[in-house]
């Protein structure tokens, strides 16, 4: 049995993350892989309970640091109920954002001691831990307003919790990002998100691709 292969998209808000995702499963499927899409906050029934209450900001005046335990909670419900049995039977996983968000948004921005934040993350994850993360960049005046225009169009939603913060705060979690996607370079790889969505698609099928191969392919 194969081990599957786990790959998790990052980046700030309006980067087309969760666009990207849809494309390379389409492709991915269309070679008859066994492709698991999921998210978070999310992806499983649990975490799927805790997304309204963290993306509301129904927790905010509770702190940064609940916060922090909140998405971590989710975090271990969803590995333990469908990314670590997923990857089990052999399945590529694609999952938009992982535990590289919580650095970022709870740790960098929140003011979060990095000691407290990796700890809680090693328990979330349970060994568990991406193949490959794909950091989506671009300028947080550009993604906040892809957003903004997203959240316009009939079957948009209104901004959530985090959307709602201030340019300079997404320009800081861009840069802890990128931060992260050099300080890892083994694990991960940027992505240019500004070029148009084909174009970003050629690039995150070209990162991804050694790895499709390295590990067989994963179950078709």
């Amino acid at each position: 049995m194969n081990n599957g292969l786990f790959i998790t998209f990052e980046g700030g808000e309006g980067a087309g993350k969760s666009t990207q995702i849809l494309l390379l499963a389409e492709r991915l499927r269309a070679q008859a892989y066994n492709v698991v899409v999921t998210r978070e906050p999310g992806g499983s029934p649990g975490a799927e309970a805790v997304r309204h209450v963290l993306l509301s900001g129904a927790a905010q005046e509770f702190g940064v640091r609940m916060e922090a335990i909140l998405f971590a909670a989710a975090r271990n419900d969803h590995v333990e109920d469908v990314i670590k049995p997923a990857l089990e039977e052999g399945a590529i996983v694609l999952c938009d954002r992982f535990l590289d968000s919580s650095r970022v948004y709870q740790g960098v921005t929140g003011n979060l001691a990095p000691a407290f934040v990796d700890e809680l993350q090693r328990i979330a994850v349970d060994s568990i831990m991406p193949d490959c993360t794909l950091v989506f960049d671009l300028p947080a005046a550009l993604g906040l307003e892809r957003a903004r225009l997203r959240g316009a169009l009939p079957n948009g939603s209104a901004p959530d919790r985090f959307e709602r913060e201030e340019v300079d705060t997404h320009e800081k979690r861009r840069e802890a990002f990128l931060d992260i996607a050099l300080r890892e370079p083994k694990r991960c790889r940027i992505i240019d998100a500004t070029l148009p969505a084909d174009d970003v698609a050629k690039a995150v099928y070209s990162v991804l691709e050694p790895f499709l191969t390295a590990n067989g392919g994963a179950d078709r």
